[in-house]
């Protein structure tokens, strides 16, 4: 969907619900911010629509101007948690000068990070959402599928890995992605932890999992 254009150095769109000061961001965005703090606070099952609407300080009916509903909002938070640590993995991927074995630490280092890091909302926490499984979210389940095999290709690429079975390197692949994805509840319980020590350790933990 589009961003309402610009006139006089003003943003133009559908009308707002409260005068709230202008955060600089454009409408979808305000949506996309409402959403995540309601979503991580109140749950997802028990926003309303019209809830993101008023957070975000326009009228319902012009929320959909910019999104389709709570499931688009939903997708487009899910898919944010996953592409930055794919955009990383991508180019740990391309890296054939650096041992497989740090490739792997830093893949774990960085996504850790970023999943309990990634602002004021442990948007990470979504993942464990019911809803999640059903196939309007199937744009964040491939994006999770293609991390999740970099993490593997990773983890053949080492010396320990290399040496395993088909089914013994997908399987330590689901241990170590299992063990990524579950920092969000270790983190949700001692959210005053400092991530990058978490980070780090997390990811020895996994590479320890992996073999190495």
């Amino acid at each position: 969907m589009g961003t309402p254009g610009a006139q006089g150095g003003r943003r133009v769109g559908r009308p707002r619900a409260d005068q709230r000061p202008d955060s600089g961001l454009t409408p979808r965005a305000e949506l996309l911010a409402a959403a995540a703090e309601l979503f991580t606070t109140r749950g997802y099952a028990a926003t309303t629509t019209r809830a993101v609407a008023e957070r975000a300080g326009m009228r319902q009916a012009s929320m959909y101007h910019y999104v389709s509903g709570k499931e688009e909002l939903l997708a487009d938070l899910l898919e944010s948690t996953v592409t930055p640590s794919l955009a990383c993995a991508r180019e740990l991927l391309a890296d054939d000068a650096t041992p497989a074995e740090g490739r792997l630490w830093e893949l774990c280092r960085t996504d850790v990070e970023l999943l309990c890091g990634g602002g004021p909302h442990n948007l990470g926490g979504l993942y464990l959402l019911p809803e999640v499984r059903a196939e309007r979210f199937a744009g964040f389940h491939a994006v999770r599928a293609e991390l999740k095999d970099a993490y593997r290709q990773l983890i053949a690429a080492t010396a320990a890995g290399g040496a395993l079975a088909k089914s013994e390197l997908e399987l330590r692949t689901d241990l170590v992605f299992g063990l990524i994805e579950g920092v969000i509840l270790v983190h949700r319980s001692d959210p005053e932890r400092p991530v990058s020590a978490f980070a780090e350790a997390t990811a020895d933990a996994a590479l320890r999992i992996a073999g190495v």
